[in-house]
């Protein structure tokens, strides 16, 4: 998998009470190892830069949600979040699923199977039957 793949960006949308959260949770998330915080496009927002190999968006959200912030919950926030968490889990479990061998040394594997099999351009007719007399 692409490195580049696992960093991820995203916005986290807070509900408009209470005012202050916004500021509380950026500095909850600043203080953080391996993420980095910045103030979203919009006043109660956040935009968040990490890796899958350190959190993941649904598990950043639980444990801001455990420790009393509340995130705006509209139908569209909940399917935008429902298909972030998804599309993560996926790429977060084939972080662990081993490559197929062939995957890297194609042309190894095809050039062993053309070896083993009979190829090239072999005549079953005799000689003085192939020349047109």
């Amino acid at each position: 998998m692409n490195p580049f793949e696992l960093l991820k960006t995203r916005e986290l949308i807070f509900s408009d009470e209470p005012a202050s959260q916004v500021s509380q949770a950026y500095l909850l998330l600043s203080s953080m190892e391996n993420i980095k915080v910045e103030r979203g496009n919009q006043p109660n927002s956040l935009i968040i830069h990490y890796s899958l190999e350190h959190y993941t968006h649904e598990g950043l959200q639980h444990a801001l949600t455990k420790e009393g912030f509340h995130f705006k919950e509209s139908f569209l926030d909940k399917m935008h979040n429902h298909i972030v968490h998804y599309c993560e889990d996926v790429q977060y479990h084939n972080l662990s699923t081993p490559e197929h061998p062939t995957k890297k040394n194609e042309s190894e594997v095809f050039a062993k199977v053309y070896e083993q099999n009979q190829h090239g351009n072999q005549e079953i007719k005799p000689k003085d039957q192939r020349e047109y007399k």
